[in-house]
């Protein structure tokens, strides 16, 4: 522990040049400047510049790419708040709620809860990525598929049942996500699945476009529909920080936050969807405001933004450690390393430790410089909804098709954002939330390979599905939520009962 601490003073030694901290800012700069982008993320950004980054020593080209990955963590908050659009497929969650306190006059302080927030679990998680990376490894090694399968089930069951007026519609919305992820090529027996003998379909949808045409182009359809009904209005902005009680109401969630994002990070089978969702649904269960849910609970966004943020520390475990990539952004930075011809493993901090530890140290300059670079912008960024929907909305669409486009570049890909962009609109119009959708595009094809793979470790056995303790307490907490509304009708008409049957007291 004390040689890691000495070797960590090294890397900050390394990080505070001149030269590095420009490269840090850089990357941390133009991370958030895509994260807000619709539909253009840290990988492929961090792809795009690849090619760019051969003249830089290879320290330079990942603090770079270091701040291009927390930057687009920090910039993907900022369409969702203000926009309905989330950057990133990781800031699905925060578009819920978000965007509802920037429509109520709040866009400000969504902002700041976002930023402070990401900053708070970006931190703490950077801390235990120096403190407990081997424990977290030697727990996330320990898990099997069995036990990835049942976190993927604790994910499809927690937001289809808490999210959306009905349970009905919750896994309706599910069941259409988890469709859309079959799509494609099957990895196992080579067969096409819903292609419709379209060979641009072979390799399945991508999730960003999914993510875009959902939320951007369905919300531009849904205003569009409702523009000539209702007039355009200037929509408040208040001021850019957070008043005491929305410090009192944040705090907790950040941390729950920090704590559930870091372990999904680490976890090959993690990534920063299943946690934010997953936060979302813890926030709204503990509130004491859950009827804001909804309607713009400032909890909803600084737990979310936190889990989201934590996460994106935990990536970098099993990637520096194992080589294992758990996130686009992560496989993209591993092809990086094998391109300057170092190979991530657990060789990696004995062979090239110098460029580990200033990796890790530029996190942490990295963050405080993303704080000062977003709070002063807070109410930049909100004046945004100052901008004329019509022209607002031409324009997200215009960066939606891009992005769309940039994905594959494929002109085919901006038809299926136009679909998706329908399937938004209809979801809308008949009460579907959208967020089981893109949580069963997103974790659909994931949890399919890990059951495989349990089936194929039992010989076929459905008992393989259980695994061991992990599974056992993550299907008992499933079951909790699914009867959950059964116990609570019962609890109910138990305690009428006993009410009804209490005696009247005669008087004297």
């Amino acid at each position: 522990m004390i040689n890691d601490l000495s070797q960590l003073l090294d890397g900050f030694g390394h990080i505070l040049t001149p030269m590095n901290l420009l490269v840090a800012l850089i990357g941390v700069t133009v991370g958030t400047a895509v994260g807000v982008l619709p539909g253009i993320g840290s990988a492929m950004t961090v792809a795009l510049l690849l090619p760019l980054t051969y003249g830089l020593e290879p320290t330079q080209a990942f603090i770079m790419f270091a701040g291009i990955f927390y930057g687009g963590m920090y910039g993907g908050s900022t369409t969702s708040i203000l926009l309905n659009t989330p950057g990133e497929s990781s800031s699905v969650v925060t578009a819920i709620e978000g965007n509802k306190m920037a429509r109520s006059g709040r866009a400000a302080q969504a902002l700041a809860t976002a930023a402070i927030g990401s900053f708070v679990a970006g931190l703490i998680g950077t801390l235990l990525l120096v403190l407990i990376t081997p424990m977290m490894v030697a727990f996330a090694i320990d898990l099997g598929a069995p036990d990835y399968l049942a976190i993927m089930i604790l994910g499809f069951v927690a937001v289809s049942a808490v999210l959306g007026s009905s349970r009905v519609r919750g896994f309706s919305a599910l069941l259409l996500g988890l469709v859309i992820g079959l799509v494609g090529i099957d990895k196992v027996t080579g067969q096409p699945r819903l292609t419709m003998d379209l060979p641009q379909l072979a390799d399945g949808i991508d999730v960003i476009v999914v993510a875009v045409g959902i939320f951007a182009v369905g919300e531009t359809l849904w205003v569009a529909a409702h523009l000539r009904r209702r007039p355009t209005e200037v929509i408040p902005v208040g001021q850019p920080w957070l008043g005491r009680d929305d410090w009192r109401r944040s705090w907790k969630p950040w941390l729950r936050g920090t704590g559930l994002g870091f372990p999904f990070g680490v976890m090959p089978a993690g990534g920063a969807e299943l946690p934010t969702f997953l936060s979302y649904a813890l926030e709204k269960r503990l509130s004491k405001h859950p009827e804001q849910f909804g309607k713009g609970a400032i909890e909803g966004v600084a737990g979310p933004e936190a889990a989201n943020n934590a996460s994106a520390a935990g990536t970098l475990v099993p990637m520096l450690a194992l080589g294992l990539p758990t996130n686009a952004t992560a496989a993209v930075m591993l092809a990086a390393f094998q391109t300057y011809g170092i190979q991530p493993g657990p060789l990696l901090l004995t062979r090239e430790s110098t460029l580990v530890w200033t990796l890790i140290a530029s996190l942490f300059v990295g963050n405080l410089m993303l704080l000062l670079l977003n709070l002063p912008l807070a109410p930049a960024w909100a004046r945004l909804l100052r901008i004329p929907r019509p022209y607002l909305y031409a324009g997200i669409v215009f960066f939606a098709s891009m992005g769309a486009y940039a994905v594959n570049a494929q002109p085919f890909d901006l038809f299926l954002l136009l679909t998706l962009g329908l399937l938004g609109f209809a979801m809308r119009r008949f009460g579907l939330p959208v967020l089981p959708l893109i949580v069963g595009v997103i974790l659909g094809p994931m949890a399919e390979r890990q059951g495989r793979m349990a089936l194929q470790l039992s010989g076929g056995d459905l008992s393989g599905l259980l695994g061991g303790p992990v599974s056992y307490v993550v299907y008992a907490i499933v079951a909790v939520i699914l009867a959950w509304p059964l116990l609570r009708r019962f609890l109910s008409v138990r305690d009428r009962s006993r009410s009804g049957s209490t005696p009247a007291v005669p008087r004297p």
